[in-house]
């Protein structure tokens, strides 16, 4: 490839891969939103209410009265990958620590995920749908105000119960485990009445739209709903698309969850498969989402009880771990559009990590591995472009010679490739494939929670964030320009000009990518130069060097 089609193919790969990062910040917002007042709608504030392709004989009446988010007392748990704080209020998770992760801002401390302050929401609530029976605002008791995982058990129970009615006793039961952030969340009811009662429970997340600490417009990730079902797969529900009343997911299934996601963590409802059940999403007052999931209890004779459980899911988005909780719940680590690239590229960078314990050096073995793969590629590319180097002296004559009549020029050029059996578009085919890989290596990098806060040497302290002191993007800057001096010159003075920038412009495109990223590209032009300055050398020393034929 010559140098004009060089530097426009890699100008338009770059400007492509940018319009599509503005595309999906567009298509998924995460800026916070506030609901104006006038369309505020208190009642929505009630618990939901199943349709009537979920229940064809019953239909539930929110209770009226109450406010979201009373103030009641606070049940603590701890267990040796969390904390959380449990209200009387309805039984709310009200916040979640997650001992495991470091805080964005302060690695002193935890990070949280849920929480409950003036400034940000994120809570789960759950509560029965039927007369008289227990919601997200009813006020339970707790038997203790504090639980701790004891040594040698393997899981902590919080039994919370609410005021009997009309002869109904309901227990809503937490159960921690160990090691896992998984937790079951059951209702147990006991009907001491006269008739049986056909309740629902509904189980859901509440939050604001605001992002998650850290993320920047630069590095845009996603915040908002996602549903899947073993039908319809994995869908995101925007916050926007709940504004419009949009609904792109399936409204009933018989399997499938719904999660409300951030960046590298998430929570997720996962009722067990084969139970039927109605996905819900809504916009509530204050700028707050509801995102949930509502499920028959089934009939509750009279002197009879049922127990119902659903799993919640809240923790990061682990690779490895998250296809064995349920079905699709993986597939909520966005990789972006080039998954298919990104997965394979973390199992290998995850199977040297084991094999190194850096993650940093194993996004240099991989920088090799990825090298060597490609290397019958690269070898053709680099001698090409060796030989463009060579030529430049003759390339040079020619345009002397004619001037600018660029129609003869051209005839020329390609006259003088046949004769030296040069391709000039064999340097093009190792950018095209780098591309792909590069914006899959990107988002492999920016949305695995393994490389979040995890140290290279010295200043490189976080593998996913920018370096702080700019040399990584220095160093590779640095190695764009010895490229550049290796690579044919181009005749023409501007292409010659836009050559010499280049390696300044994608210096400060990269002051903002993760730090793991650019060690990757400049680890791949470390060894692009010695691979091309030994092709130049073996050129230099044969066949042309020596006189051709006119």
């Amino acid at each position: 490839m010559d140098s004009q089609r060089l530097i426009l193919f890699f100008v338009f790969s770059f400007s492509v891969f940018l319009l599509l990062d503005a595309w999906q910040r567009d298509q998924q917002p995460v800026t916070a939103r506030t609901a104006p007042a006038s369309n505020a709608k208190p009642a929505q504030l009630a618990p939901p209410t199943p349709s009537e392709k979920l229940v064809a004989s019953q239909t539930a009446t929110p209770p009226e009265g109450a406010t979201a988010l009373a103030k009641g007392e606070t049940v603590k748990v701890e267990t040796d990958y969390i904390r959380a704080e449990i209200s009387t209020v309805g039984g709310d998770l009200r916040r979640l620590e997650l001992k495991q992760h470091r805080d964005i801002e302060d690695r002193n401390k935890p990070f949280v995920l849920f929480e409950n302050r003036p400034d940000h929401v994120y809570i789960a609530q759950t509560g029965l749908i039927g007369p008289g029976l227990p919601n997200h605002r009813t006020e339970f008791r707790a038997q203790s105000g504090e639980y701790k995982l004891a040594a040698g058990a393997d899981k902590v129970e919080v039994r919370l119960e609410a005021p009997e009615n009309n002869g109904i006793k309901t227990a809503k039961i937490y159960r921690f485990h160990r090691a896992s952030y998984v937790i079951d969340v059951t209702y147990e009811i006991t009907n001491q009445g006269t008739t049986e009662i056909q309740p629902f429970a509904y189980f859901q997340l509440l939050r604001d739209s605001k992002p998650p600490a850290g993320d920047s417009a630069m590095l845009p990730t996603y915040t908002g709903v996602a549903v899947y079902t073993e039908k319809e797969k994995f869908q995101k529900v925007a916050f926007s698309d709940i504004d419009k009343n949009k609904t792109p997911y399936p409204k009933n299934s018989s399997d499938g969850w719904i999660a409300m996601l951030q960046h590298y963590f998430f929570s997720a409802w996962l009722p067990k498969s084969g139970m039927p059940r109605e996905f819900y999403t809504r916009h509530l007052e204050a700028g707050l989402y509801s995102a949930g999931v509502i499920v028959p209890t089934g009939t509750v004779e009279a002197g009879k009880s049922v127990t119902l459980t659903v799993p919640l899911y809240a923790g990061p988005q682990e690779q490895d771990k998250l296809s064995k909780i349920a079905p699709g719940l993986d597939l909520t680590i966005d990789y972006g559009w080039l998954t298919i690239i990104a997965v394979p590229l973390f199992w290998v960078l995850s199977w040297f990590h084991q094999w190194v314990g850096n993650w940093g050096v194993a996004i240099v073995l991989l920088t090799v591995l990825i090298k060597l793969l490609f290397y019958p590629l690269s070898q053709a590319s680099y001698r090409s472009m060796g030989k463009m180097r060579v030529l430049a002296p003759k390339l040079q004559k020619l345009k002397e010679q004619y001037g600018n009549d660029r129609q003869r020029l051209q005839q020329a050029m390609m006259e003088l490739y046949k004769t030296e059996k040069i391709n000039p578009l064999g340097g093009c085919l190792p950018i095209v494939v780098q591309i792909p890989v590069f914006i899959a290596l990107y988002w492999a990098i920016l949305a695995s929670v393994e490389l979040r806060h995890a140290p290279f040497y010295g200043w490189i302290q976080d593998l996913s964030a920018p370096d702080p002191w700019f040399v990584l993007p220095i160093l590779m800057g640095i190695t764009m320009i010895i490229q550049t001096k290796l690579n044919p010159e181009p005749p023409d003075p501007v292409q010659a000009k836009v050559m010499k920038i280049m390696p300044i412009a994608f210096s400060v495109f990269f002051f903002f990518f993760p730090a793991g990223l650019v060690l990757y590209w400049l680890v791949n032009n470390v060894l692009s130069i010695i691979q091309q300055w030994h092709i130049n050398r073996m050129l230099e020393r044969t066949n042309l060097r020596q006189p051709h034929k006119s």
